[in-house]
């Protein structure tokens, strides 16, 4: 599958599950590939903000992420560094429960699911698990998240995914773009720009 560049730009509305915003800005790097991006959302009675940079290589496999969040109990900070092959640190320590993980997931951002539609480029009909870096909103603590993609039949030119991660009982149909970018995620967020 050959998905095009992303845009510079690509902005999210959160809605349902929560309610904010997400900005992100995407340019080549001589390795790869680097995000940075913003969200500032509600939920359940819960303001948060977070400020991500994530670097990636020229597979899109994430490399580093560095997260910055606000909420109600303060200010944080963490640091995801990744060999490229499954094996993790989290702030400078080994993390062994990571192992197997390609992909960063942020609770705060839609954008992250496009990671790994991108690096594995799934055929049509075809079924992959893509356990992540989950880095929770509130408090940035960072869990290993089982969760699968599977191609559904395309749009034109979006490709669409079922998307499921059993632990949170959540499953979604999730639109991407001809860059693998998030057009529509029910439940989660829809593109504004």
């Amino acid at each position: 599958m050959e998905f095009t560049h992303p845009p510079a730009t690509a902005a999210w509305l959160h809605q349902d599950s929560r309610q904010g915003f997400e900005v992100a800005f995407f340019r080549l790097t001589d390795d790869g590939r680097r995000i940075d991006g913003y969200a500032a959302v509600a939920e359940d009675g819960d303001a948060f903000a977070v400020e991500y940079d994530i670097e990636l290589d020229p597979d899109w496999r994430t490399r580093t992420a560095r997260v910055r969040g606000r909420s109600p109990s303060g200010s944080r900070t963490v640091l995801l560094e990744s060999d490229g092959s499954g094996h993790w640190a989290v702030d400078g320590r080994r993390a062994p429960y990571l192992d197997g993980c390609f992909d960063v997931d942020l609770e705060a951002s839609a954008m992250t699911n496009a990671l790994p539609v991108r690096r594995m480029a799934l055929p049509q009909g075809t079924r992959a698990s893509a356990p992540a870096a989950w880095v929770r909103a509130l408090d940035l603590t960072v869990e290993r998240l089982e969760q699968s993609y599977t191609r559904t039949t395309d749009r034109g030119t979006h490709t669409c995914y079922d998307y499921t991660a059993p632990a949170f009982g959540f499953s979604s149909r999730i639109v991407c773009d001809e860059s693998g970018l998030p057009l529509e995620y029910p439940g989660i967020a829809v593109r504004a720009g």
